[in-house]
């Protein structure tokens, strides 16, 4: 890859040169990628020429650098945007511009830029309206289905459209994320193929790093972070506890079909993902000593949709949903994440997002129900998860 000096832009700010480059692509009808690792002060932008790519799987391994954006379907194509020009900022400032196929972008204007919000990739949003008791229906519907069948799980989900201010910034609401939310994934994307979506989402799925290291979390059960309590001392009830070991158990079950037997296992541990906390187990698996190459595209295969966003058994889980949640989650619970980017791949479940229309968003949340939820309370528990947009939303 070459780096190319940008002379004009080496110690310009990124308040000032991430919305130009975004707004100067989408002007030209290209798709970006903008993401913020958690715990790091770097953002990453890919401009993706024209459209992303469709595929059916990709290969972690064998795939060039680009941006991942996955449905919540497994049976529908992912969107692969490909790493055109991409950029980054560190600390605020400009770092330089890899390039790979594309020209380098015009210069910023002297003068002020332009919010390039209305420049970006809109979808209509979905017309069923929110109801309350149309949720805490479909989660005794989901108890019923457990009482009476082999399923042990089910993650029902709901959405919400809300109305966005008359002013309201893309790139700003995105900024905020970051600040709001510094040990999430936070990101961007948006396409005419996929609509623009914004999260900040806890939850790895599987990431490979530059020691060929694999790495997957079991992440499940919620409760709202009280700042005057040391997060080591929580306490879970045992709903929460057997939430968490089913997604643990549905990751070791994964390691199993392949047969595979030298894991590290970390946890559970409370872990905070914004005004949130959650329980959270960690897997990490030395793919070079165990002579597994391919294992990162392998699990990611097997993972897909884990038991935290869909249910146990899985294709059971799946056809409850399909038949009643009654709406399409199109990439809510998917996946998405930078691909072989400075020689490793992150790949996160898109968890705490919302897709962004012309005048408004649509927020998506759902919850874990087990033989012992309460509606009610699982209701309460998607609230707490779209607050955690929302919020940002009329801050």
């Amino acid at each position: 890859m070459q780096r190319v000096n940008l002379s004009f832009a080496q110690k310009e700010s990124e308040g000032r040169l991430l919305p130009f480059f975004i707004q100067e692509a989408l002007k030209e009808g290209n798709a970006v990628s903008l993401w913020k690792m958690p715990n790091s002060n770097e953002k990453h932008l890919i401009i993706c020429a024209g459209s992303p790519l469709p595929i059916e799987d990709i290969s972690l391994e064998e795939t060039a650098t680009g941006f991942i954006f996955a449905p919540f379907d497994n049976t529908k194509n992912k969107l692969f945007f490909t790493g055109d020009i991409i950029h980054s900022f560190k600390d605020g400032l400009y770092e330089g511009q890899p390039l790979t196929r594309s020209e380098q972008p015009k210069q910023p204007p002297s003068t002020s830029i332009e919010k390039p919000t209305t420049n970006f990739h809109f979808s209509k949003p979905l017309p069923k309206p929110d109801q309350v008791n149309d949720y805490i229906e479909l989660v005794q519907m989901s108890i019923d289905e457990i009482r009476k069948s082999n399923l042990e799980k089910i993650v029902p989900s709901r959405f919400k459209n809300i109305d966005l201010v008359p002013d309201f910034d893309v790139v700003e609401t995105f900024n905020k994320l970051c600040i709001a939310y510094p040990n999430t994934l936070v990101s961007l994307v948006s396409s005419k193929e996929s609509g623009t979506w914004i999260g900040a989402t806890p939850e790895l799925l599987v990431s490979i790093d530059q020691q060929a290291r694999f790495k997957t979390v079991a992440l499940a059960g919620t409760k709202r972070l009280d700042s005057a309590v040391d997060i080591r001392s929580v306490a879970w009830t045992e709903k929460e506890i057997e939430e968490q070991a089913m997604v643990s158990r549905y990751i070791i079950n994964c390691f199993k079909k392949i047969r595979l037997r030298e894991y590290e296992e970390h946890g559970p541990r409370t872990a905070v993902a914004g005004n949130l906390l959650h329980l959270r187990t960690e897997y990490e698996v030395d793919m070079a000593a165990t002579n597994f190459p391919q294992l990162g595209s392998v699990m990611l295969k097997l993972l897909h949709p884990t038991s935290a966003v869909c249910g146990m058994p899985l294709s059971n889980a799946q056809n409850f949903l399909h038949i009643h949640e009654g709406y399409d989650r199109e990439f809510y619970s998917g996946y998405l994440g930078p691909v072989n980017f400075r020689n490793e791949s992150q790949v996160f479940v898109n968890l705490r997002c919302m897709q962004i229309h012309q005048h408004q968003a649509t927020l998506y949340a759902g919850a874990g129900v087990t033989i012992d939820s309460i509606p009610e309370k699982e209701f309460e528990e998607t609230e707490m998860k779209m607050d955690t947009l929302q919020k940002i939303l009329f801050d």
